[in-house]
């Protein structure tokens, strides 16, 4: 592998996980800790990484939220593949909750129109789009508007779950990872999402590749808090595996993304 292919490795590692060590790097890489610190100096200098004690850190802020239609256009086409896996897994007459999210908003897209169903949803995207199904009973949380990403938030939005019992909850999420659980960028919308999620029998979470092994700000559960995750991360992915060992089903959509991507 040539210095600037690991480069590139390496500032992906930092956008997902935050953070790395030289030692860590050195094994992955199977090189030398002096050549992992060369690499972490030019990263440096080039404003992709941060030097710190044993290693760097992400530049980027773990509250840093990028834009919803910046979001859409990321991996778009996984988000495509992903929501309709995840509609696929609808039957009649369920009541489901949609979580706000770029993917969940493309499982929204692909609901069938001849399937009846009930969606709560704290996303008035979501809503505007399911009021095109005309089998699909639309129930929109209450709360306060984000601006930007119109979302729904604070205590109406949390308190609309307290006395539903849905069979599925559809959550759309910052990062994956074994360690930190699922992590959302905002601290208002993790608490809506924490309430939706007890709110449902089964849990499923829609995350494209770049979202394994990513560390947003705030943990919103458990990774063993859920039943499936859908996703086009490779079968052969780390996190992917560690997930499996832990007894969540993973259901892959094609084609697969590259770990270093």
């Amino acid at each position: 592998m040539d210095s600037k292919t690991r480069r590139g490795i390496i500032a992906e590692r930092l956008r997902r996980e935050g953070e790395a060590s030289i030692a860590e790097l050195a094994v992955h890489f199977g090189t030398s800790e002096m050549t992992i610190r060369r690499d972490l100096d030019l990263l440096e200098m080039e404003g992709l990484a941060r030097r710190a004690r044993g290693g760097a850190i992400s530049v980027q802020s773990r509250s840093f939220e990028p834009p919803v239609l910046q979001r859409a256009a990321h991996q778009a086409e996984a988000k495509r593949r992903i929501g309709a896996a995840a509609a696929a897994m609808l039957r009649e007459n369920e009541t489901i909750v949609l979580d706000v999210g770029t993917t969940t908003h493309e499982m929204a897209k692909a609901i069938p129109e001849t399937l009846s169903v009930t969606a709560i949803t704290s996303s008035l995207l979501i809503a505007t789009e399911l009021a095109s199904k005309p089998l699909v009973r639309t129930i929109v949380t209450g709360g306060v508007v984000r601006h930007g990403e119109m979302s729904l938030v604070g205590l109406r939005a949390i308190n609309s779950f307290a006395d539903l019992h849905c069979d599925a909850v559809f959550l759309g999420v910052a990062g994956v990872s074994e360690d930190a659980g699922l992590t959302e960028y905002n601290l208002d919308d993790a608490d809506v999402k924490r309430a939706a999620l007890a709110s449902g029998r089964r849990k499923i979470v829609l995350a494209d590749a770049s979202k394994i092994g990513r560390v947003a700000l705030v943990t919103i559960e458990p990774v063993s808090a859920i039943d499936v995750l859908i996703t086009n991360a490779s079968p052969d992915n780390e996190v992917i595996r560690r997930l499996r060992d832990q007894d969540v089903e993973v259901i892959h959509v094609e084609p697969f993304a590259e770990e270093n991507e």
